[in-house]
């Protein structure tokens, strides 16, 4: 029933056809060459009359195995990719690079993507004035495509940068399966990025958690986080959420919160007095890191949790994604507004309390009626002068 990777290898390409099956949000941080994305349910309730053997894979080659039974029970010669995506990533990993890898992925950086990624990064910086002279920086790495662009931004600002300032770059083991840090591992050693690794037990902890698993996962990591980063005497944690990230979170907050609200460029820390969160990303498009990742040839892991796999929070297709929802509709208004998200970025720009029926301030709450009745729709007039 299952499929090794050497074994696949081992086939001509017009043997087989490779099924993705997992979600769009995780085929959008990399998939297998040639193969096609496919809904699980629709596959077994629907397959195609397939003329060659179909090889089906997910994140690890767990989920994988029952689609591929249910599909033999049909009548179909199908497989599961034993390992799936996570497998053949590794492979890919170890494969010979060379040497002067690191410097042509830095070359796009300065070259082919300077406008899209490092104007903008720039640019944020400047105009949410996210690192001053003197400032040490905790560059917090997830061993996504986010993060990892992040690390090298910063080496660049760094090589480069007018002012001084210190980093540090941080990976936070909070409970990883042996692949996915081996992966995090291999993709820093390739872009020359170096990372401190310190561990936690995080993911054991929220394991057995039944509401918002992940969101408290979320939460405890950026405390270990904080507390690292000041261990190495840095004074800020960079984290690298994109312009789709904050788009979308205002756009969750209206729908799903009933809040105008939006995720701030920096925050200083409510539990680490003299901390401040920066996100230095906030300009820079998510499709244009993407790109970047492809040019590149790189690879990502999108979550590393090692309960991804059996975890009904992130598997469950009833569950579906708020974030996830948040994008599609976006795309969808984008077909007759192509303006769409630059009009959704700057809503929060030109807020105008007068406009507004109630706002919090501070942890107060502020009513248009607190001073309704001080406001005058017809100003008192002026006194004419009577000209002698």
């Amino acid at each position: 029933m299952e499929i090794t990777l050497e074994q696949l290898n081992s086939l001509d390409k017009s043997q087989y056809v490779l099924l993705d099956m997992r979600s769009s949000s995780d085929r959008a941080y990399g998939f297998i060459p040639g193969s096609i994305a496919v809904n699980a349910d629709e596959l077994i309730k629907n397959p195609p009359a397939f003329d060659k053997k179909a090889v089906v894979y997910c994140a690890h080659g767990v989920f994988s195995v029952d689609v591929a039974e249910a599909l033999c029970e049909k009548g179909i010669d199908a497989c599961s990719l034993a390992g799936g995506y996570v497998e053949w990533l590794r492979a890919e990993m170890k494969k010979k690079v060379d040497e002067d890898y690191c410097e042509k992925v830095e070359k796009s950086i300065r070259t082919k993507f300077r406008t899209c990624l490092m104007s903008r990064f720039i640019k944020a910086i400047k105009q949410y004035e996210l690192i001053k002279e003197g400032d040490k920086v905790a560059v917090c790495i997830s061993g996504g495509k986010d993060s990892m662009l992040m690390a090298k931004l910063f080496q660049e600002l760094h090589r480069y940068s007018e002012f001084d300032f210190g980093l540090e770059f941080l990976v936070m083991d909070p409970g990883y399966n042996e692949e996915n840090r081996r992966i995090i591992e291999e993709n820093a050693r390739r872009l020359n990025v170096p990372v401190h690794i310190f561990e936690s037990n995080i993911f054991e902890s929220v394991y057995n958690i039944e509401k918002s698993p992940c969101y408290l996962c979320a939460r405890m990591r950026r405390g270990y986080l904080y507390n690292f980063a000041r261990q190495l005497g840095c004074n800020k944690i960079a984290l690298g959420h994109h312009y789709d990230d904050v788009i979308e979170t205002i756009l969750m907050g209206m729908l799903y919160g009933a809040q105008i609200q939006t995720m701030m460029p920096k925050l200083h820390s409510t539990n680490f007095e003299g901390m401040e969160l920066i996100r230095p990303m906030y300009l820079i498009r998510e499709d244009d890191i993407k790109a970047w990742r492809d040019y590149n040839d790189l690879h990502f892991i999108q979550c590393a949790c090692k309960f991804t796999d059996t975890c009904t929070t992130c598997n469950d297709g009833q569950n579906h994604s708020k974030r996830q929802e948040s994008k599609e509709l976006i795309r969808m208004l984008k077909k007759t507004h192509p303006d769409v998200e630059k009009c959704i970025f700057r809503s929060v720009e030109n807020v105008n309390l007068e406009t507004i029926i109630a706002y919090k301030s501070g942890g107060v709450k502020h009513s248009f009626l607190d001073d309704y009745d001080q406001k005058s729709v017809y100003p008192a007039k002026k006194e004419e002068k009577i000209e002698q």
